[in-house]
């Protein structure tokens, strides 16, 4: 089984403008509401591939009853900590001229809450894959998903970590089976600028040597790069397609690559079904249908470096 988990999901508000002006009354002429939060986002897509996945986290209130319906119509399976106290958040997202998000901090998670969520991590057995995606929020701690990991470690749990800087590099030592940084978040670990797949390959082959099995750097328009546990290194430019919405796009990467191994596909097509399932998200105004990424798996190549 595939376990997600989003520590601070969110109702994603997103509204389409002509134009937005700072200081005056703007008028949206499209909306649209749709739970959000990365390991929810990777839940959607592995459950549109068909891969069982079951979804955990924090919600409260109103706003997370809302957002637990609205992924279980959409056909995912949760488990989530009811919060007794807050409301789980919303975010706002303007698409006019340029993309304006405002986020939201989200409730105050009480220790009992955390006891309980990992209390169901505790659950997991040998075979089980965890995903921990996401920002931890400011009412817990830092190393709660190292704590996790720890917890899990020996077990045989494999755990797919997507977070950024110092928090994934935490959680290297208990050997990751894949991380996935995109390129600015790996130039950032390392104080480089990364623009071309070339350049991330030697970054992706030193966050192997601390410990992660297998390095999934998404970059955009640039396309993917795996540095991966077979010893190989593979990439591949970007499929051809309009870039409707880049929101999910990177989880939805994470989620094809997932599926893949799960699978049993070698590094290679688990690979190529990542970068597949990432494009489909972002040509999209949706997340990935299964459709969709089949189309797109068929329009490209992978390549060893």
């Amino acid at each position: 089984m595939i376990y997600t988990v989003t520590l601070n999901p969110a109702l994603d508000y997103v509204m389409d403008a002509d134009k937005l002006e700072e200081g005056r009354t703007n008028r949206s002429r499209h909306e649209k509401i749709m739970p959000g939060g990365k390991g929810l986002n990777v839940s959607a897509v592995l459950t549109n591939l068909g891969i069982e996945n079951t979804a955990l986290g924090f919600i409260g209130g109103f706003t997370g009853a809302e957002i637990k319906r609205r992924f279980e119509a959409l056909g995912g399976r949760s488990d989530f900590v009811e919060l007794a106290d807050g409301i789980s958040r919303i975010n706002v997202k303007i698409r006019a001229k340029d993309e304006t998000e405002i986020n939201a901090a989200g409730p105050k998670i009480d220790d009992e809450s955390v006891e309980r969520l990992l209390e169901k991590t505790d659950m997991l057995r040998s075979g089980d894959t965890l995903v921990l995606a996401g920002s931890i929020p400011a009412s817990l701690p830092d190393s709660l998903y190292s704590d996790i990991m720890c917890r899990l470690s020996g077990r045989g749990i494999r755990t797919a970590v997507d977070v950024e800087g110092k928090l994934l590099l935490e959680t290297l030592r208990y050997r990751p089976y894949v991380i996935k940084p995109n390129h600015h978040e790996l130039g950032d670990i390392f104080g480089v600028s990364l623009s071309r797949r070339e350049e991330a390959v030697s970054y992706a082959m030193r966050l192997r040597g601390m410990g992660a099995e297998n390095v999934l750097v998404s970059m955009a328009g640039e396309g993917a790069v795996l540095a991966a546990s077979d010893g190989e290194v593979y990439e591949s430019a970007a499929p051809k397609g309009r870039l409707v919405n880049s929101v999910g796009a990177g989880d939805s990467m994470l989620a094809g690559f997932i599926a893949g191994t799960a699978a049993g596909l070698d590094m290679a097509h688990a690979f190529k079904l990542a970068v597949a399932a990432g494009s489909a998200s972002a040509f999209s105004e949706n997340l990935a249908s299964r459709g969709d990424i089949e189309k797109i798996f068929g329009s490209f190549e992978v390549s060893r470096i």
